[in-house]
């Protein structure tokens, strides 16, 4: 078998994106803004002159915030390591190769910078590829990340001669919630101390989209419960966990998720909690809310309030991650 284009399986990885410069941050802030499927600014022709405004008042305050973690996000750069590990994992196989042809390649496209879904499109029509499965990086499932991605790479599709298949929704998937499990469990093996309380912080969500089925919400408890549950069988053997669930990064003046993370932690140290394990559980890559909200913002927070705060290690490249998105794509060709 020869190392045919239409014999290579096209893989591609959906994710939000993020600027790659201080320059990049307003831009990068319109096109977010400008998405309906995240915020509606008034009525839809009002959407595009609302951004605009909305990102010139924001970037000065959010590139400082992206100055403090180098001048950038760090979510593209990721991303590609997380490709690169992923095709590598899939050719390796032997199940899936063939006297050493290579029959995977997995590209990125992101959602609101470069590289663009559209142009990634373009990319896998001039290599000739046949046949797609495409992946959102976002587990738990919200109109407002995976609907609008899914939805920007359906539109740049239509029409092609491409077969394609959707995996929208991993929430559960055990191998990702043992990827979870192990990085969580050794983050709780650094505290010297037994008493330590777990945070998972979610990215928050607008409560008009889960009034309207939005599942996100029971995805993400739906983890949580799994990954615990995990936790308290060998070889970790954590029983009798305490932990709560906060939301963080909202946008926008309508009613958001709550209780908030900020909130959280002040909460925690009124009851007493002096040992903080924050566990930033829809994101499966770093960027500027684990490493500006959660390590800088809400650890200053809470060292004003007398607590010690230590995060979880983000899924990034972990090597459990990397086999369980190679098993979540083999799921999809078996």
């Amino acid at each position: 078998m020869t190392n045919r284009k239409k014999d290579i399986t096209g893989i591609v990885l959906l994710n939000l994106g993020g600027p790659d410069s201080l320059r990049a941050v307003r831009p990068f802030l319109y096109n977010l803004f400008s998405d309906r499927e995240i915020i509606r600014l008034g009525p839809s022709f009002l959407q595009k002159p609302l951004a605009w405004l909305i990102s010139a008042l924001r970037s000065k305050k959010t590139e400082a915030m992206y100055g403090l973690i180098g001048g950038k996000s760090p979510i593209l750069d990721i991303t590609m390591a997380q490709a690169e590990a992923l095709e590598k994992e899939l050719n390796n196989s032997s199940r899936f190769t063939v006297n050493g042809s290579r029959l995977f390649r997995v590209y990125a496209g992101m959602r609101y910078w470069h590289p663009f879904i559209k142009d990634i499109v373009q990319g896998i029509i001039d290599d000739g590829i046949k046949h797609l499965i495409v992946l959102s990086l976002y587990p738990h499932y919200s109109k407002a990340t995976t609907g609008s991605s899914v939805s920007e790479f359906k539109k740049r599709v239509e029409g092609r001669d491409i077969s394609i298949q959707y995996i929208e929704r991993w929430y559960d998937f055990q191998p990702y919630i043992e990827a979870l499990a192990d990085l969580i469990a050794g983050g709780l093996s650094g505290f010297n101390e037994t008493d330590v309380h777990l945070l998972y912080s979610a990215h928050s969500l607008p409560e008009s989209f889960i009034r309207e089925g939005d599942p996100y919400l029971d995805h993400i408890k739906s983890t949580i419960e799994k990954v615990n549950g995990r936790l308290s069988l060998a070889p970790y053997n954590f029983s009798g966990l305490n932990w709560s669930l906060s939301f963080q990064s909202k946008t926008g003046p309508v009613k958001w998720l709550e209780p908030a993370t900020g909130e959280a932690i002040k909460g925690l140290a009124n009851s007493g909690c002096r040992n903080l394990f924050v566990i930033p559980i829809s994101f499966v890559s770093d960027h500027i809310e684990t490493l500006y909200e959660i390590d800088i913002l809400y650890k200053e927070t809470a060292r004003r309030h007398g607590i010690n705060l230590r995060r979880c290690r983000s899924l990034n490249t972990s090597g459990k991650f990397i086999l369980a998105m190679r098993d979540l794509i083999m799921s999809k060709i078996i």
